[in-house]
C-alpha cells in the first residue's frame, strides 16, 4: 500500500540518513519513478524533506526533524506487534500501553496517513476465537507471561488428561502462542507445550533460565502441530459419499465416482469412537465400507434407532 511505504521512507530516512532514490527502491521494491511520486506526497502532507543532486546526492530529513516514533516505550513497542488483536493485549496485561503506542503513531503520522490509519481501523476488526467458545479462565496467564519476558522459573501444578491428573511441574518458559482464542505456553525441558487455562496453582522464582541459543518458538509451533495432526489420523476408512456430500475436515484420498454417483474415497480418522460419530452426523449420505468394525458398529447403531423409533409418527405407517 502507498500508505505503508510512505511510512517506511520516512523511517529509513530518519534511521539511515542519506539515500538515493534507487536505494530507497531497492528497499522498497519499487521502481524509482514510485519513489519520486512517494517523497512527492511526503513533502506535500508538510515532513521536511529535502534532495541533493549529484554523485553524493540522495534525500535526507531536515536536520533534527524527528519523528515522535521514537517517544515510545519497550511495553508499548512490545503491545504494538499485538495492535490487531486487542484482547490478547488486554489478557496480558498490555491494553493501556497498547492504547498509549496507537496515540503515539497516530500522533506522529502525517495528515494523509493519520486518515488511512483510521479509516482502516473502522473498517478491520479481528475477532479470533470460535463463536461457540466462551474463551478459557487463564488466571496466570500475566505471571507466565512476566515469566517468559524475564527468563524466570515458574513451579506449577499443572492439571492433564491422564492419570494422575494433576502433576507438579517446574517450568522454563520459553514463549506463549495463541491458537484459536486459547494460551499455550511453550516451556522446558523439552521443550513441551502446556495450556495456561490447565495450570491450578503458580508459583513464581527469582531463578532465571538460559534460553537455548538455536530456539525458534514460531519453528517449533509448526513442528508441533504437524505432529498433532499426525497423531489424530492414526487410521483410514473407505467411504461412499452421496452426490454433493462433502466431509467437513478430514482430507479426501483417492475417490472415484461408482455407478450410481457415489464417491468412494478413503479417509484419515482419529478413532473408531470419532469416525463412528462423525459419520452418523451425515445420515444417509455416506456409507461405511471400511473397516469392518466401523461399519458394524454404525450398522447396530441405525438398527437400535429403527427399534427406538419404530414406524410410529411416520407418515404411511402402520
Amino acid at each position: 500500500m502507498k500508505s505503508s511505504r510512505l511510512v517506511s521512507i520516512l523511517l529509513l530516512l530518519q534511521t539511515r540518513g542519506r539515500m538515493t532514490a534507487a536505494q530507497l527502491a531497492e528497499e522498497l521494491e519499487v521502481s524509482v519513478r514510485t519513489v519520486y511520486r512517494d517523497v512527492e506526497a511526503l513533502s506535500a502532507a508538510g515532513v521536511p524533506l529535502y534532495g541533493d543532486a549529484g554523485h553524493a546526492g540522495g534525500y535526507r530529513l531536515l536536520d533534527g526533524y524527528r519523528t515522535r516514533l521514537t517517544g515510545m516505550t519497550a511495553g508499548e513497542a512490545q503491545a504494538l506487534f499485538l495492535s490487531g488483536v486487542p484482547g490478547p493485549a488486554a489478557d496480558l496485561g498490555l491494553g493501556s500501553v497498547l492504547a498509549a503506542a496507537q496515540l503515539k503513531v497516530r500522533a506522529a503520522l502525517p495528515a494523509e496517513l493519520r486518515a488511512h490509519a483510521d479509516r482502516i481501523s473502522g473498517r478491520f476488526h479481528l475477532d479470533a476465537p470460535g463463536w461457540y467458545a466462551d474463551g478459557d479462565e487463564t488466571p496466570y496467564l500475566s505471571a507466565v507471561a512476566d515469566a517468559v519476558w524475564n527468563n524466570r522459573i515458574l513451579d506449577i501444578v499443572y492439571r492433564r488428561w491422564r492419570v494422575p491428573t494433576d502433576v507438579e511441574r517446574r517450568l522454563e518458559p520459553y514463549g506463549l502462542v495463541l491458537k484459536a482464542g486459547r494460551w499455550y505456553v511453550v516451556a522446558g525441558p523439552g521443550p513441551r507445550t502446556y495450556r495456561v487455562d490447565q495450570i491450578l496453582q503458580l508459583t513464581p522464582s527469582s531463578e532465571e533460565f538460559t534460553l537455548p541459543d538455536h530456539f525458534d518458538l514460531a519453528a517449533y509451533w509448526t513442528a508441533y502441530q504437524r505432529d498433532f495432526h499426525a497423531r489424530l489420523q492414526q487410521g483410514e476408512a473407505v467411504v461412499r459419499l452421496a452426490p454433493g456430500v462433502q466431509l467437513a475436515r478430514q482430507t479426501v484420498a483417492g475417490g472415484h465416482t461408482d455407478d450410481e454417483g457415489w464417491t468412494v474415497a478413503t479417509v484419515p480418522i482419529e478413532s473408531l469412537d470419532h469416525a463412528h460419530a462423525e459419520f452418523l452426523c451425515l445420515g444417509t449420505g455416506v456409507e461405511v465400507l471400511e473397516p469392518p468394525e466401523l461399519r458394524a458398529r454404525i450398522a447396530r447403531t441405525v438398527a437400535e434407532l429403527a427399534e427406538r423409533y419404530g414406524n410410529s409418527g411416520v407418515p404411511g405407517g402402520d
